[in-house]
C-alpha cells in the first residue's frame, strides 16, 4: 500500500511538470521565433519480482517515473509574410544573434528594425551581430560599392550600426562609346553622349564628323571634332581632333581620336572597329547612341536588408551597395543551448562555441537560407498541445485517485487491527 503512495506521488509531480510544459508551449503558440519542448519520461527504480512455478516469468513493478528531460523541438515554425524587409526569418536551421547586456543571445525571432540611430536592433533594443562592410568613412562617404558582402570570422563579429547621413561619391566618366551610321555623303554627322565630370556634373561630348575633301579609294577617309562642354554649350572644356579610316565596304579601319578632357578628367573615345562602332554605309541614316561611364554623387534614401542577409544602402542616384551581413550561427548541439526565456538562449558547455559553415572555397557563409519580409512563428501545433494536456490531465487525475485509494486502504486495515 505504501507503494501506491510513492507511485502516485512520483505521477503527480511528473504530471503536474508536464502540465506545465505544455502550458508553457501553448500559451507562446503566437510567440515569434518560439521553441516548443517535448517531454521525455523515466522510470524510478523498479522492484524485480519472480514468479515461482513451472512456466515462471520475471515480472517488474515499477514505483513511479519522472520527467528525465525537456527536448528543444527542431522543426521550422510557420512563416508569415510582413512588410519590411527587416523582418527576417531563417528556413532551416541556425541562430540570429543579439547583443544583451554580457554575452551574446541568440534568437529565432527576426523582428529586427533601424532605430532613430540606423542602428540594426531587435524588438527588444539589442544591437544585431553580423559584418560590417567597412566601406563607410569617418566622413560618411562610401570608399567602395560590394555588391555581394562575405562573413567575417565567428568571433568578430560586430554590432550592425550605420550612418544616418551617408553619401555616394561621383565616379567621373573615363570611357564612351558611340555607335552610328555616318553615311557615304557629305553632309556633316554628329553623335553626343553624356559625360560625368569629377564635381559631378553631366557634360556633353559631341563628335562632329565630316568627310575629306581628298579621298583615296576604294574606302573612304573622315575628320572628326570630339568637344567636351556644358549641356547648354555655354563652356567649352576641350576640344580635339583626328582622322579615320573606312574600307570599301564602310567598315571602320582605323582612328587616330584617344582622349579628351572632361573638365578635370580624361575620357577615352571609343570609335570601335570593323562593324561594332562608327561605320560608313551606303544604307538610311539613323540616329546613333553611345554609353558613358561614371555615376553621379548621391544622398542616402534608406537602408534595408535583401534575401542575401545583407543591409542595402540605397542613393538617390540610382546606385547601391551592401554595407553590412547579418550572421547566423549554428551549434553542435543546440539542444544544450540555455534557455533565458521563450525566444533567447545563451550558449553553455553543453552546446559548444558558436560556428560557421563554409562553402567549398572556405568562405564563411549562413547555411541557411534568411528570408526577408517574413517572420517564423511557433513551431508548436496548438491540436498537438491540446492532446497532451489532456492526457496528462488524466494521468494527474489518476495519480491522485490512486493516493485516496492507498490511503482508504489503509484506514480499512487500522480498523481491522483493532
Amino acid at each position: 500500500m505504501t507503494q501506491a503512495f510513492y507511485s502516485g506521488i512520483s505521477g503527480i509531480k511528473t504530471n503536474s511538470t508536464g502540465i506545465d510544459v505544455v502550458s508553457d508551449n501553448i500559451a507562446n503558440i503566437s510567440t515569434t521565433g518560439f521553441r516548443g519542448y517535448d517531454l521525455e519520461f523515466t522510470s524510478l527504480f523498479e522492484k524485480n519480482i519472480a514468479s515461482i512455478g513451472k512456466n515462471a516469468l520475471d515480472n517488474t513493478v515499477g514505483v513511479g517515473s519522472r520527467v528525465q528531460a525537456t527536448s528543444m523541438m527542431q522543426s521550422t515554425g510557420v512563416l508569415s509574410l510582413t512588410d519590411r524587409s527587416t523582418d527576417l526569418a531563417i528556413n532551416g536551421e541556425g541562430w540570429f544573434a543579439i547583443q544583451g547586456a554580457g554575452k551574446p543571445v541568440y534568437t529565432r525571432d527576426g523582428t529586427f528594425s533601424f532605430d532613430a540611430n540606423d542602428d540594426l536592433v531587435s524588438l527588444e533594443g539589442y544591437h544585431v551581430l553580423g559584418t560590417m562592410g567597412n566601406n563607410i568613412s569617418a566622413d560618411n562617404v562610401l570608399t567602395s560599392r560590394i555588391d555581394t558582402l562575405q562573413l567575417g570570422s565567428v568571433n568578430a563579429q560586430e554590432k550592425l550600426r550605420f550612418p544616418s547621413t551617408l553619401s555616394y561619391p561621383t565616379e567621373p566618366s573615363s570611357e564612351a562609346n558611340f555607335f552610328a551610321n555616318i553615311g557615304v555623303g557629305t553632309e556633316p554627322q554628329t553623335v553626343s553622349a553624356n559625360v560625368i565630370d569629377p564635381q559631378g556634373n553631366r557634360n556633353n561630348l559631341r563628335l562632329e564628323f565630316t568627310k575629306d575633301a581628298v579621298q583615296s579609294p576604294p574606302g573612304s577617309q573622315w575628320s572628326v571634332t570630339a568637344t567636351t562642354q556644358t549641356l547648354d554649350g555655354a563652356t567649352i572644356y576641350d576640344t580635339q581632333t583626328g582622322s579615320l579610316v573606312f574600307d570599301a565596304a564602310g567598315a571602320l579601319v582605323s582612328s587616330t581620336l584617344s582622349t579628351i578632357d572632361n573638365n578635370g578628367a580624361p575620357v577615352s573615345m571609343n570609335l570601335g572597329s570593323g562593324y561594332t562602332g562608327i561605320v560608313s554605309i551606303d544604307v538610311p541614316l539613323l540616329s546613333g547612341s553611345s554609353t558613358a561611364n561614371g555615376v553621379m554623387g548621391g544622398e542616402l534614401m534608406g537602408y534595408a536588408v535583401n534575401q542575401n542577409a545583407e543591409v542595402i544602402a540605397t542613393f538617390t542616384n540610382g546606385m547601391q551597395s551592401s554595407v553590412g551581413k547579418i550572421a547566423v550561427f549554428h551549434f553542435q548541439n543546440d539542444q544544450g543551448l540555455e534557455r533565458l526565456n521563450g525566444t533567447h538562449f545563451q550558449e553553455s558547455t553543453n552546446s559548444g562555441r558558436p560556428i560557421f559553415y563554409t562553402d567549398a572555397s572556405g568562405n564563411n557563409i549562413n547555411g541557411s537560407q534568411v528570408m526577408n519580409y517574413k517572420l517564423e512563428g511557433s513551431n508548436y501545433e496548438m491540436s498537438q498541445g491540446l492532446t497532451q494536456l489532456i492526457i496528462l490531465q488524466r494521468a494527474f487525475d489518476a495519480s491522485s485517485k490512486c493516493i485516496t485509494t492507498a490511503d482508504q486502504m489503509i484506514q480499512k486495515a487500522l480498523q481491522m487491527h483493532k
